[in-house]
């Protein structure tokens, strides 16, 4: 036997199993550290304020005239589909990450919003849509009578 030879409970043992095992969980447990938030479509973010929230969504490709947002309660809901590209004659992919087909996403909001105000804008593929606070979700400011 080539290399070290540990001797355990009275028999050889060849580590480099165990090592190669330990570097592959490894390579795992590290591989899932550079994407925290795992492959939700589409990556967003959210701000919010007194007056409402915003948020925007990464939708590179999608037609806007194809995307439904509602807003129910405290959710909003995106979804729509975004088209493969089309490949030419004798071409195939040499890498391909961008995902294509139908996506849906919902997210829970910190507060109730007027639906009726809602606005969206689709922009250089981000989508930005205003969710202004209902009226009664709003901070009241109560007065100290003395």
């Amino acid at each position: 036997m080539y290399g070290p030879v540990l001797w355990r409970f009275g028999r050889a043992m060849d580590p480099w199993p165990e090592i190669q095992r330990l570097q592959q969980e490894m390579n795992r447990i590290f591989s899932s550290a550079s994407q925290p938030y795992g492959h939700e479509f589409p990556a967003i973010n959210a701000w919010a304020g007194e007056e409402g929230m915003v948020v925007t969504a990464e939708l590179p490709g999608a037609d806007p005239e194809k995307l439904d947002i509602s807003v129910v309660g405290d959710s909003l809901t995106i979804s729509g589909n975004r088209e493969a590209e089309a490949l030419k004659a004798g071409e195939s992919y040499h890498r391909q990450e961008r995902s294509c087909g139908r996506f849906t996403r919902t997210i829970q909001l910190p507060f109730h919003v007027d639906a009726a105000k809602v606005a969206a804008t689709y922009e250089r593929g981000i989508l930005n849509v205003v969710l202004p606070r209902s009226e009664a979700e709003k901070p009241k400011k109560i007065s100290i009578k003395s």
